[in-house]
This record gives structure tokens, sequence and C-alpha cells, in this order.
């Protein structure tokens, strides 16, 4: 299965060990060329431009771009019962979570009569993009659309790709996600198309007003039109293939480490599942626990050549620093700990997307019902880079109020730096309000 590299006696250092950890090779500004004249042709033709595109790559298109209220709705009513409960937890207990992330309003007093006031209010209109292909993501509207509601966002847009074995509308199971939820504009659209729908919006067949801020995962073509776009909307990350890491020593239990390793890799052929440990013989055991359990899952074929490839691996350290060293150099969307005393181990940790303790806290949990936001920081972005939360969907404002006696007592700071700065207009706003 995975190979494995052996970083003992080797740096420590993050520079050294940034160059060796594994990784997958993307070059996404290739791909940004291939999608710049999708994102130019539904800029100039909008609906009918993706229409056009979702035939070409999806094999189907929508009856019409928007899906209707009754087909939302009818989604709903016929969703498996026991779906429609685990959906329901799932909401239930991310909502607890991410109603504690809210902001409150301050007010600071710089000086007698000077007082610098913050608010945070949230983005206006919000595209969420939901995938849709090999696997169906109703928990991704959970993690996208119910931090933005709690953050106060007026107007949320889900788009998802047409699916061909549902009449040309997005999977069942995600729109009965969002008539849970209350999202009641949704389109039928994936891929670059769709990001650009909701970058630019559309004024031909229906009007359709453009957003501001886009979120959500996707694939590489989906990352390339974010980047292509970012400046006209903003957007969450440079999402990539998904990743698990996990730091563990003799005392893991091989069998847990190999299923958390296979819960990865069964997302694509480009995910990443990473092994460090001090422990040969846990090498050895959760190697011999794959071979066994990898045949098992109907995700076999796909599961097994991203354990196969460069961005998977075991890798060997001298012992547990050593290990917080690379994991920390790593910077993975996902971390489990897996070693004695680990909730001590996983507060050494500085980068990590999220991070996830014990025996008993695999990823999986965290993907649906722990209460965490699944959508976080890939391909290393874990060292400058937080996850979604209501704060992605809350823009901080400054609000400034001098008295006169205020603005007097620190003019000539003011008027001092700006000639420094050689700007004597600054330092001239000052001076005409002392005269």
């Amino acid at each position: 299965m995975l190979s494995t590299l052996d970083l003992r006696g080797g740096s420590r250092r993050a520079v050294d060990l940034r160059n060796v950890v594994p990784r997958a090779k993307a070059d996404l500004d290739s791909v940004v060329e291939q999608v710049r004249p999708i994102v130019n042709d539904v800029r100039d033709r909008g609906v009918a431009a993706v229409q056009d595109w979702s035939a070409k790559f999806d094999g189907v298109t929508a009856p019409q771009i928007r899906v209707p209220q009754e087909v939302i709705d009818r989604s709903l009513t016929e969703l498996d019962p026991d779906i429609r409960a685990a959906l329901e937890e799932a909401i239930r207990r991310v909502k607890i979570v991410h109603e504690h992330q809210r902001r409150e309003e301050s007010t600071v007093a710089v000086a007698p009569g000077g007082t610098v006031s913050e608010r945070w209010l949230p983005v206006q209109r919000v595209g969420l993009y939901v995938p849709g292909g090999v696997y169906v993501y109703p928990s991704s509207v959970i993690m996208n659309v119910v931090p933005a509601q709690i953050a106060g966002v007026p107007s949320l847009v889900v788009c998802s790709p047409p699916q061909k074995d549902f009449g040309g509308w997005p999977h069942p199971t995600i729109l009965a996600a969002c008539a849970l939820l209350g999202v009641t504009e949704v389109y039928a659209a994936g891929g670059a198309q769709a990001i650009a729908l909701m970058a630019y919006g559309a004024t031909d067949e229906i009007e359709i007003e453009p957003v501001y801020l886009i979120t959500g995962p996707g694939n590489v073509y989906v990352t390339a039109a974010k980047r292509l776009l970012k400046g006209l909307i903003g957007i969450d990350s440079e999402a990539g293939p998904t990743e698990i890491a996990i730091l563990a020593d003799d005392s893991a239990n091989p069998d847990f480490v190999a299923a958390d390793l296979i819960s990865q890799a069964e997302h694509d052929v480009v995910a990443a599942s990473v092994l460090v440990t001090d422990s040969p013989e846990l090498i050895a055991n959760v190697r011999a626990s794959l071979e066994r359990l990898v045949p098992t899952n109907m995700n076999h074929e796909r599961i097994r050549v991203a354990l196969t490839s460069q961005q998977s691996a075991f890798v060997l350290v001298d012992d547990i620093d050593h290990g917080l060293n690379v994991i920390d150099a790593y910077a993975a969307e996902h971390l489990e700990i897996h070693t004695r005393d680990a909730a001590a181990v996983a507060r050494r940790v500085n980068n990590a997307g999220a991070i996830f303790i014990g025996d008993w806290s695999p990823v999986s949990l965290g993907d649906y019902a722990a209460g965490s936001n699944h959508v976080l920081p890939t391909g290393g972005c874990a060292c400058h880079s937080s996850g979604l939360s209501v704060q992605s969907f809350l823009r901080g404002i400054h609000y400034v109020e001098y008295t006169e006696a205020a603005l007097s007592e620190i003019a000539k700071t003011v008027v001092t730096l700006a000639n420094s700065e050689g700007l004597p207009g600054h330092a001239a706003a000052i001076e005409i309000r002392s005269q």
C-alpha cells in the first residue's frame, strides 16, 4: 500500500520538511486557462452558456436553470426518513457550534472624545457551491448554509450540477437539505460555469443577481474558476484534494488508523492519506490492516490508487516531537492524534484545519455530525488559513468619531507623519481644521 518515507535523523526545520512531505502535484494555472473561455462565455451569454456547457460536461441540461420550489419541496417529502433524521441531527449540532462564533460590536475610547467602533456586517449575497457527480454531498449544504445563516446573510443561492438520473435537476438529497434549511434559490449548474454564473449573474432567460462571495468545495475546474474570478468576488479558499494526516505512536490501534486512512482515500484518486509515527511496528500493522480492509470497500480501486500514489505515505520519525515538526510542516486539512495523552499532544500542534483527538474522534465524525465545519484549508494552507465559519461571511467595519478637541490633541502627530511620507495634502486636511 503506502510507501515509507524515513525521516529519522533528518532535519527538523520547517523549510526542509516542507520540501519532503508527501504532496500531490497540481498545476492550477494551466487549468485556469482551460476554464477561462467557459467563464468568459457565461459572462457574455449568461444562462444560455451555462446550459450549453452543462450539456457538454454533464451530458444533461435542466428543464430550467432555477429549480422550481415544488421540485425542492418534493425532494424533502420523498426523502428517506432515516436520511432526513440524520440530516436534521447534523444541522442541529452544526448550529450549536456555529452559534458560538457570533461577533459583537465593540467601541474603544482611544482618547477623551475619540472613539473607534467596530461592527460586523454580513456579506449581502453569497453563492454556495455543492458538488455533484461521483458522490452526493448534502453535508456540504449544511456546512456552507448554516454559518452563512447564523452570520445573517440575507440572500443565499446554491448551485449544484444537473443530474441525468433526476431529470436534469440536482440530486434530490441535496435539494432536500436545502429545503430543511429554508434555501429557496437553487440553480442546476455545476463546474466552472456555475461559479461564473454566481459571480456575473444573468439577465437573459431569467434575471440572476450576482453574488459577492462564493464558498464551497469543488473539483479542480471549480477551484480554477474561483481563482480566476477572485477579486470580482471573494472566495473561501482554493480547495484542493482532501487529505488526512495521522500522528501516532505505538499505542495506536492499527485497524482504527487504517480505517481512517481509507476514509479519505475513497474520496478521490488524488486524495492524500499520511501516517506520521515513530513506530516501525505500527507501520507494519497498519499496512497489514490496509491489505485486509481495502478489498472489502466498494471503492477499493479508487482507494488503492490514492494510497499508492505520491501524495500518500507512511512517514517514520525519531519521536513524537519530530513528528510534530513534520505535522506542522504538512499543515493537514484533517489531523488525527493517536498517541498517549493525545489531548496534550494536540495542543502542541500549530498548523491544521481541524484536529481529531483520540480513538473515538475519527475524521468521518467531523465530516457529518461532530458540529465542526468540514470545509477546511488543504494543500498546506492550514498554516495561514482557517476553515469555514460564521466569520467567513462577516465584514468588520470601523467607525471613527473624534471631537474637535480630540482631533486638535493628536493633530501634530498626524501632520508630522503625513509630511514624513511626502503627503502634504494629508497634513493640510488636518491643518485646515485648526485654522
